[in-house]
């Protein structure tokens, strides 16, 4: 007889519960006329899109500093977005093909968004960052460190003006570089 494996022997996708809240994708103010878009998809290592997954992005805010959620100025617990207000934080679960966006600002001070990545199978959620093109990105030590093939996994591709692509390719030939904080 074999034996089931129990919750406990299993991971996830538990991320639909109490990850996900309003507005995680829209980190830049509606209407602000500095937003961009950023989009891609992600991929298991076959090629497949994960239809489970789920980013977070973190970013500085406009004056240079790191982004996060607004405070309550009476009890000091966290408030959320107020709609204008950039907090440089965001949350965005994949649609079924695997399918995401954000709409923020142009990061300040780096070339890029920091990116985590949760997903089916993984024991312990994944770090990267998507860079974003101009003379900044060029100079990154970072990306310059990294041979030409594996750089170009961090860098989004601008489709127009205020629009990017970046997919996160989790394994395979094409797998997105991610980073280890220690």
């Amino acid at each position: 007889m074999t034996a089931l494996p129990t919750p406990a022997q299993t991971v996830g996708p538990f991320y639909g519960y109490a990850l996900p809240y309003p507005g995680g994708p829209e980190i830049a103010p509606a209407g602000h006329p500095d937003a961009i878009t950023l989009h891609g998809r992600v991929f298991d290592g076959a090629g497949e899109p994960v239809p489970d997954a789920l980013l977070e992005f973190w970013q500085p805010v406009p004056a240079g500093r790191t982004g996060s959620m607004r405070r309550d100025q009476t009890t000091g617990g966290f408030a959320g977005r107020d709609g204008i207000t950039f907090t440089g934080f965001g949350r965005v679960a994949t649609d079924p093909d695997g399918r995401w966006a954000v709409r923020t600002l142009p990061p300040a001070g780096v070339p890029y968004l920091s990116v985590c990545v949760f997903a089916r199978g993984l024991l312990h959620h994944l770090f990267t960052r998507a860079y974003l093109p101009g003379p900044d990105t060029e100079a990154d030590r970072l990306l310059a460190a990294l041979p030409a093939g594996r750089r170009a996994t961090l860098l989004a591709a601008e489709e127009e003006p205020g629009r990017y692509r970046f997919d996160v390719r989790l394994q395979g030939p094409e797998e997105t570089v991610f980073l280890e904080f220690r």
